[in-house]
């Protein structure tokens, strides 16, 4: 089981930084969208392209963060009927979602999905709006995407397993402490600090 859970943290380590990676990508999309809105005011321009890479970017954002959302237990969950069931049983049920739904989700879409990047990037498919951009990587983020959120599935089966047989904590807790906002203040903080220091 030790070497499960190595594969576990290993697994969780890779979503935590695709994560914070991505995250910039929601700053990349506003300061597109921006650009975009000012120059057609103020020029009377437009362009598909720029309209596209916004699609683009909130996909990204939506798709290859989705294992990292699962780590941080951030994913929406009904508990109406399940918080009355002791902790072990709750584990039990979520044991049984992943297994009999998530991972039979993340394959069949995969599989249905990839023939479909194969055919975009072979036949170099492009928007059909003028100007628009090549769709094959907006299409490659959904596999991308949903086998991150599959190994994701595969680390959190690992530790609801783990927690059953008494060898980790309760591993729903919801590990972030802080919102996005104050993580985000905070590395802002302590890089003013560090470039303050290099003065």
């Amino acid at each position: 089981m030790s070497a499960l859970l190595q594969l576990s943290k290993w697994i969780d380590r890779l979503n935590e930084f695709v994560g914070r990676w991505v995250s910039w990508l929601v700053l990349a999309a506003v300061l597109v969208s921006a650009v975009n809105a000012s120059v057609r005011k103020a020029f009377n321009l437009s362009s598909n392209a720029f309209l596209e890479i916004q699609w683009y970017l909130f996909a990204g954002v939506f798709l290859l963060a989705a294992g990292y959302t699962m780590l941080r237990q951030e994913h929406v969950k009904i508990d109406v009927i399940l918080h009355r069931f002791t902790k072990r049983t709750q584990i039990k049920i979520e044991i049984f979602g992943i297994v009999c739904f998530l991972f039979p989700f993340v394959v069949t879409v995969v599989g249905l999905v990839w023939p479909l990047v194969v055919a975009a990037y072979v036949t170099g498919e492009t928007s059909s709006n003028a100007g628009g951009l090549i769709r094959w990587p907006v299409f490659a983020l959904v596999p991308a995407g949903f086998a991150l959120l599959g190994l994701q599935g595969v680390s959190e089966l690992i530790k609801r397993v783990a927690f059953l047989m008494g060898l980790i904590d309760d591993p729903t807790k919801k590990q972030q402490t802080k919102t996005a906002e104050e993580e985000l203040a905070e590395i802002i903080r302590l890089r003013a600090e560090a470039e303050g220091a290099t003065k």
